[in-house]
């Protein structure tokens, strides 16, 4: 194409080289820049650092763990708006009797501290599931039959009782936003093995998204390469991410060869060679993504069993179902670390009961049930359960008293709540800590949310203590400058 330098209206496809940079520069500038570098033999180990002379490193290469690990990646159920302890997983039989009577108990959530409340007794009933003849709530009559293969953890505890700062705490291991997520930690420690698809993978609930927002993804102080990329389980996977309708590949080339000649011009100007092979190594990642990311989520050749197992047969799990399965092939193609949200948006729209406690829980818990199950039964048949790491929990859990005057709710508590895992070099049929007779708070073996992280982190065969970036002049952790030890009495 015939280039003019002296004149302003040079051209791609009609427009002004500057409308067709800005209009490109929406989403194709950040997805495909590099697959054209790449076949210019920029990227395939002669992308050089400022000096001119040393080769940029990959910083998704895949990376060896620094210890023996015993499972490969990470399925989070976020159950988002905490899921009361004492109706789910923590039998409590006291609480029956006590139903209605106010007594005197020392809280805290978001209406303040108390120290007398009423209490509202378990609404569901709890019977022995398993050889390990672990009481399960009637809200999971399918998550039941899993027991021996999970292990339960009743004594985590957070300092925050507020969804805000207890995500974050979750998912980054502050209180504070700007600390990058676990997902993005796992994603900076051991790399990728998948070049064509995100290390870190985030879906939401139809609903919409946590409070918080995107803070809970978030690569925080790290290079953006490591964040969480939101996949939709319909529609599009990835949004943002094809070049502007009617551009050719051509044109892509020709787009890049420019930005190529500018990126060159300019890389003595660069402050900071890591900031540069992460930029490159994310406009790679995206332009792979075009090809690849439809595949992942194209769920046509799994089998009619396969479907329903999952219960994407039904109405009610079908949405929470389809997440699950993509979540399976996606740890199948390599993705390090998948994050499920059950809930979005604010009050009954996730787990978080305040006013009618039956109807909450029972809607949540009805559309995940099914899914998890199958989720597990599918891993275990496929061989993949040994080397997933599967976790379910909220931010925190609920009080055993109610938080009105009248009806059932349940006000915050991340003073004692429950979590399980199950697969990836976990114990089945154990549970380990317990919360106090009323289900209000961890009195035996409590484990911050911290230990929970380092155990994640040792299972994948990161050393939690080990594992550090440098930022701010320090050496920061997930685990924070105090540390935190894996709950050994999960490992197998």
């Amino acid at each position: 194409m015939h280039h003019d330098a002296h004149n302003p209206r040079n051209t791609f496809c009609g427009r002004t080289r500057r409308e067709f940079l800005w209009e490109a520069g929406g989403a194709f500038t950040s997805v495909a820049l590099t697959g054209m570098l790449a076949a210019d033999g920029f990227l395939n180990g002669k992308a050089l650092a400022a000096d001119g002379v040393t080769a940029l490193a990959n910083p998704l290469a895949a990376r060896p763990p620094l210890i023996a690990p015993k499972a490969k990646s990470v399925i989070f159920l976020f159950m988002y708006g905490g899921p009361s302890q004492v109706d789910t997983f923590d039998y409590k039989p006291r609480l029956y009797g006590l139903d209605g009577k106010t007594i005197d108990i020392n809280t805290k959530g978001r209406g303040g501290t108390r120290n007398q409340g009423r209490v509202v007794g378990p609404k569901w009933h709890f019977k022995p599931y398993g050889q390990c003849g672990k009481y399960v709530s009637d809200l999971f009559p399918h998550l039941a039959q899993h027991v021996d293969d999970m292990a339960f953890i009743h004594s985590m505890y957070a300092e925050s009782p507020l969804h805000g700062s207890a995500m974050l705490m979750m998912n980054s291991g502050r209180i504070l936003s700007g600390a990058p997520a676990l997902g993005s930690w796992v994603n900076y420690g051991l790399g990728t093995v998948n070049e064509n698809l995100p290390g870190f993978v985030v879906m939401l609930d139809e609903t919409g998204g946590p409070i918080s927002g995107a803070k809970n993804w978030s690569s925080g102080f790290m290079p953006a390469t490591y964040q969480g990329t939101v996949l939709r389980s319909q529609g599009t996977p990835i949004l943002d991410l094809n070049p502007p309708a009617g551009m050719s590949r051509a044109e892509q080339r020709r787009l890049l060869d420019h930005l190529q000649e500018m990126n060159q011009a300019h890389l003595d100007q660069r402050q900071g060679d890591q900031a540069l092979a992460s930029r490159i190594a994310s406009y790679e990642l995206a332009y792979r993504m075009q090809q690849h990311a439809p595949d992942a989520v194209d769920l046509s050749g799994e089998s009619q069993a396969t479907h329903e197992l999952y219960g994407m047969d039904r109405d009610r799990t079908r949405s929470f179902g389809r997440k699950c399965m993509l979540a399976r092939r996606l740890v199948e193609r390599g993705v390090r670390f998948v994050q499920i949200y059950s809930g979005g948006n604010h009050n009954d729209a996730n787990w978080d009961a305040h006013g009618d406690l039956v109807k909450n829980h029972e809607y949540h818990a009805g559309n995940t049930d099914l899914p998890i199950a199958g989720l597990l039964t599918d891993l275990k048949q496929r061989g993949l359960l040994d080397e997933t790491l599967v976790v379910w929990g909220g931010e925190f859990g609920r009080q055993p008293t109610a938080e009105y005057a009248e009806g059932t709710g349940r006000d915050h508590n991340s003073a004692g709540f429950t979590m399980w895992m199950a697969g990836g070099g976990i114990k089945g049929g154990i549970s380990v800590g317990s919360t106090d007779e009323l289900g209000n708070q961890a009195v035996e073996q409590p484990y911050h949310v911290k230990n929970l992280h380092a155990t994640i982190l040792h299972q994948l065969g990161l050393d939690p203590e080990a594992l550090t970036y440098f930022h701010a002049g320090l050496d920061q952790k997930l685990v924070g400058v105090e540390g935190a030890a894996p709950i050994r009495e999960l490992i197998a």
